[in-house]
């Protein structure tokens, strides 16, 4: 019988991401997935900076660079295609150190990540296999069994914690008794995906189509590449439109002027969007990740990010347990801060979504008198070109704001510092603490030994802390700030141990070494 710290159901991109950054602190992960090789049909295509953020924690920021293009931002446009209002995003490095908005092709990702996975001697990767059962066995772990799918042999493991990240229909979700919350929308989409090297003249953003008869979504997702994606009216199904011909008609708005053979179908199919939320994200040693836990409607582009963000948020507290620097009491904090954010982020993707589809022709009239005026309030005009996702709610490791828009919660930014790499890299995968004020020695030893690294903060980085009217910020592994404020002692003392092992593909400098920030 196997036995591993952790398995893993489930190598879509939330697995496997969150495997990568398990092994990367040197805990043995097993992940097991049905499909042999990466599933080939595209589907997610768009990650804010966020979380491309994450991954280049995995050490991929550079080949998804290759795979990937900046979006230009959003426009919604009325039933006759008349621009209402228009969001633009900066293309260039934001605040994160990457572009605000960027589109991808999901199969192509999951390539590089499965790549990046087998180069980390602590994870190992099991495809062509079915998980049949997860029960707690004998040993007092928790027991996976599983098939394989070619010769219907049966296999077991054992492990300390089991990561389901097993999609919308997950096992995982049945066997800890959870069930998901319909928060009432559903709707049936065609998804179009068409290859081409014609120039079709379009903007470079994402046209969100606002019109209760037809609403659609445009993206531009490669060189050439290119989504759409309509709303199916009753009695309509993909088969109606299994070809170019059938839907010339719906894609003629942006085809103006291009011969229909210079374009290629790649694929129709027909989903069902869905806000749903999990009522429980882990029972005992078993938790869930992804589409398990919740479904966002793709409106806001955010439903593969908020997987990466459950397992940048889970993994490290995951490995400070394992490796004895946390007590288990702390992985309540994953589903504290994780399920009200994802709710959030739901909320305001059904919120896009009504905006384009309710209230008929007087819906209509609405939206062409309202939404124009929606780009000059500042407050929503920043929030949309922002990105910037809510703050985590008050947790173990969220402290209670000493001021209602402090940092707590948020993440910190990526600056380039003095010697232009970027504060990620420097501060490795543990703790940092980042302080306009030099530490004394006596702080600086018991940070060193609870394992953080520490900043002398200059520039961007003294700026930041200033707008939160701090003087020093904790920040996680996960680049969330824990504490911030100006009394230097009590957020020394409340630095938590953990000190990660220094395995995997990026270097982890010396706990409790000190970088100044020009």
């Amino acid at each position: 019988m196997r036995r591993v710290p952790v398995v893993v159901i489930g190598a879509g991109p939330t697995g496997v991401t969150a495997a990568t950054l398990l092994a990367q602190y040197g805990v043995e992960t097993l992940v097991l997935d049905r499909w042999s090789a990466v599933y080939p049909q595209p589907r997610a295509v768009h990650m804010d900076d966020e979380v491309v953020r994450i991954l280049a924690r995995l050490g991929v920021a550079d080949e998804f660079a290759e795979i990937s293009r900046p979006a230009h931002g959003l426009r919604l446009v009325d039933d006759a295609h008349r621009v209402l209002v228009e969001f633009r995003r900066d293309t260039r490095v934001g605040v994160h150190g990457y572009a605000q908005a960027n589109m991808f092709d999901q199969p192509e990702l999951e390539a590089v990540l499965r790549a990046n996975l087998a180069r980390h001697r602590h994870a190992s990767l099991i495809g062509g296999v079915e998980v049949t059962d997860v029960t707690a066995s004998d040993r007092g772990q928790m027991r996976v069994t599983y098939a394989d799918r070619s010769t219907g042999v049966e296999h077991a493991v054992d492990a300390d914690y089991v990561l389901g990240c097993d999609g919308a229909n997950s096992l995982v979700r049945d066997r800890i008794g959870a069930a998901m919350t319909d928060l009432r929308f559903r709707q049936r989409w065609l998804v179009v995906d068409i290859e081409t090297a014609a120039d079709l003249g379009q903007w470079g953003g994402v046209h969100q189509v606002c019109d209760p008869a037809r609403a659609a979504t445009y993206m531009r997702i490669g060189a050439t590449r290119y989504r759409w994606e309509f709303r199916l009216l009753d009695g309509e199904t993909a088969e109606d439109f299994d070809g170019l011909s059938a839907l010339t008609g719906l894609i003629a708005p942006w085809i103006r002027g291009v011969d229909a053979r210079e374009l290629e179908l790649i694929r129709v199919a027909e989903y069902t969007f869905r806000a749903q939320i999990a009522d429980r994200w882990s029972r005992g040693p078993v938790f869930l990740l992804g589409d398990a836990a919740h479904l966002t409607p793709p409106f806001i582009g955010q439903g593969m990010g908020a997987g990466l963000r459950d397992a940048s948020n889970l993994a490290w507290k995951l490995a400070a347990v394992v490796h004895g620097d946390q007590p288990p009491s702390v992985l309540d904090s994953y589903a504290r801060e994780r399920k009200a954010h994802a709710a959030q982020m739901i909320a305001f993707a059904l919120a896009v979504g009504w905006s384009m589809t309710a209230g008929g022709r007087f819906g209509n009239a609405l939206r062409r008198l309202v939404v124009p005026r929606l780009g000059v309030l500042p407050g929503i005009r920043a929030k949309v070109t922002d990105g910037a996702t809510p703050a985590l709610r008050r947790s173990r490791y969220v402290a209670a704001p000493r001021l209602r828009r402090g940092l707590t919660g948020t993440l910190c930014p990526n600056p380039l510092l003095g010697n232009d790499r970027r504060l990620d890299d420097e501060i490795g995968r543990g703790f940092a603490f980042i302080t306009a004020t030099a530490p004394s020695a006596r702080q600086r030893d018991l940070l060193t030994r609870r394992g953080a690294s520490v900043v002398v903060a200059g520039g961007e980085l003294a700026a930041w802390l200033r707008r939160g009217r701090a003087t020093a910020a904790i920040v996680r592994p996960d680049r969330t700030v824990m504490a911030a404020g100006a009394d230097l002692e009590r957020l020394v003392r409340l630095v938590p141990t953990f000190r990660p092992a220094p395995f995997g593909q990026v270097e982890s400098p010396v706990p409790g070494s000190l970088v100044t920030d020009g």
